[in-house]
């Protein structure tokens, strides 16, 4: 069974809250979960910051039994200081990729 560290999507529509759960790779994205591990809520509040709480000590665990995290939450693992901080992916836009086939 592989398990990964994932977003469930919460909340209404155009209104986002996501639960950082541990679940079977094979599971659908809300669907059960092992165990949950932390919150992010993408809307940033008065302030403009973006809210995350981790169980540092539950993700520290499941990463140590080889829990594989999403790339968005290997990158909200890195800002709590669980895993190294990695860069966001920037997609190439289209234009400069089809330029550089044609050259």
């Amino acid at each position: 069974m592989v398990v990964r560290m994932r977003l469930a999507r919460f909340g209404r529509t155009h209104s986002p809250f996501y639960r950082i759960v541990v679940a079977d790779s094979r599971r659908a994205r809300d669907g059960k979960h092992l165990e949950v591990v932390g919150t992010y809520n993408p809307i940033p509040n008065k302030r403009m910051e973006k809210d995350v709480r981790l169980n540092l000590d539950r993700c520290k665990y499941w990463l140590s039994v080889g829990a594989q995290p999403s790339d968005t939450v290997a990158r909200l693992l890195g800002s709590g200081g669980v895993l190294p901080q990695t860069a966001r992916r920037v997609p190439t836009p289209k234009t400069a990729v089809s330029e550089e086939e044609e050259a």
